[in-house]
């Protein structure tokens, strides 16, 4: 009998010492993290500030996590191996959430961050995303940085969805600039081959197969659902004035303008093969994801 026990314990702690801590993990791309972790057969803790959002399963613990809250840093990091590290969504104090995190992640002895950063930002080196990226790769720690383009998912089931979906149109500030919109699936399955492969050191630039404007997606999407789906330039200022009217917070309104300026300005149109090159397949097109996601407009 004490012996079976001892086994079980032991298959307890060999469990935990594999599992992966997800931050973000109910929004768009965390629950992509979490689905591609589980079915490779990783445990995950789901870092989430409701755990209500997180259907338990086998393998997969919801915990409790939120940047502001340091007191939630320890359970989230007890016993695990890596994190997969996102920053809160268009967020100029990034760095003054994560470097804490980075450095008690590192007190923890964790072994390995994936951190989801953002194309271009490498460039930039004042951007707040870049400022984590730099305490990252100084930080001693294991370290693999995604940068991936703008998401496919804003169009199904982010800030854009219900602009399609109630007013058959996209308001943007995007010109007529181009970007290889790239899926949170593929992003979640390099950041899982990072984890399981060992991908140590290593930076990627993650994009989509193809380059489009706003109104190419807008015709793609309509097409699909049958509706005349029809993209609207916006001015700049028009754009922002639309978003603080609908409660966000000034910080993310200016960085929404730095987003949206590298759009018109061409800086979002590069294409590369990361994706592919890591996981061994083509990326997701956009015509894939429009017709993987019809319901959402519907």
């Amino acid at each position: 009998m004490c012996r079976t026990i001892g086994i079980h314990r032991a298959e307890r702690r060999n469990k935990m010492s594999r599992t992966i801590f997800v931050t973000g993990a109910s929004g768009n791309l965390g629950r992509e993290v979490v689905k591609a972790l589980l079915t490779k057969d990783v445990a995950v803790k789901a870092g989430t500030r409701d755990t209500s959002r997180i259907q338990q399963a086998e393998n997969l613990q919801a915990v409790l996590f939120d940047y502001t809250d340091p007191a939630t840093f320890t359970d989230a990091l007890d016993g695990i191996r890596g994190v997969f590290l996102v920053a809160p969504p268009m967020d100029p104090e990034a760095p003054a959430k994560l470097v804490p995190f980075i450095e008690k992640a590192k007190a923890a002895g964790i072994e390995h961050i994936v951190f989801n950063s953002a194309l271009g930002v490498d460039q930039v080196e004042q951007a707040p995303l870049r400022i984590v990226e730099r305490a990252l790769m100084e930080s001693g720690l294991g370290y693999t940085i995604l940068r991936p383009n703008f998401f496919m998912e804003n169009f199904s089931t982010g800030f854009i969805a219900p602009m399609i979906k109630h007013q058959n149109a996209i308001f943007l500030a995007a010109g007529d600039g181009k970007t290889s919109f790239i899926s949170t699936r593929d992003i979640a399955d390099v950041g899982v081959k990072a984890f399981t492969d060992g991908l140590y050191g290593q930076e990627y630039n993650l994009t989509g197969p193809e380059a489009l404007d706003h109104t190419q997606v807008a015709r793609k999407i309509g097409e699909v659902i049958g509706k005349q789906i029809t993209y609207h330039a916006l001015d700049e200022e028009t754009m922002l004035q639309g978003a603080r009217d609908l409660g966000m917070p000034e910080g993310a309104v200016q960085y929404m303008a730095i987003l949206y300026g590298a759009v018109r300005a061409g800086y979002t149109a590069a294409v590369t093969e990361d994706v592919e090159n890591v996981t061994g397949r083509k990326s997701v097109t956009f015509d894939e994801f429009v017709e993987e996601n019809t319901g959402c407009w519907r």
